[in-house]
């Protein structure tokens, strides 16, 4: 099984940027597609971006296209997300989480099989 931690998370004001990275432990992350989730407090997980294994091809949500940038660097088995132009609205805990079966960029929260514990992301006004 892939262990995933998070990290990068933080208290920024409106228009600034953070990078999220998602360490996976394991020889097999080349092979799995990786994602990345949010939830904010009273509301259901949100897919935000997503990533194939070879790390070329990306989808994201409607909310962060544009400014959201998803990445992989397989030698390094992490996983990125550069934040940019962050709003309020993105305040969240942030979940990095791996797909084993199909190698898509996209998918359903039950599509993904293993889930780091979240960091979180905090938008001032």
């Amino acid at each position: 099984q892939v262990q995933l931690v998070e990290s990068g998370g933080g208290l920024v004001q409106a228009g600034e940027s953070l990078r999220l990275s998602c360490a996976a432990s394991g020889r097999t992350f080349s092979a799995y597609a990786m994602g990345w989730f949010r939830q904010a407090p009273g509301k259901e997980r949100e897919f935000v971006a997503g990533i194939r294994r070879s790390g070329i091809t990306t989808h994201y949500g409607d909310s962060v296209r544009g400014r959201f940038t998803i990445s992989r660097d397989n030698a390094k088995n992490t996983v990125y997300l550069q934040m940019n132009r962050l709003k309020p609205e993105d305040t969240a805990v942030y979940y990095c989480a791996v797909r084993i079966l199909f190698d898509r960029d996209y998918g359903t929260e039950d599509e993904y099989n293993s889930w780091g514990q979240g960091t979180q992301v905090t938008v001032s006004s």
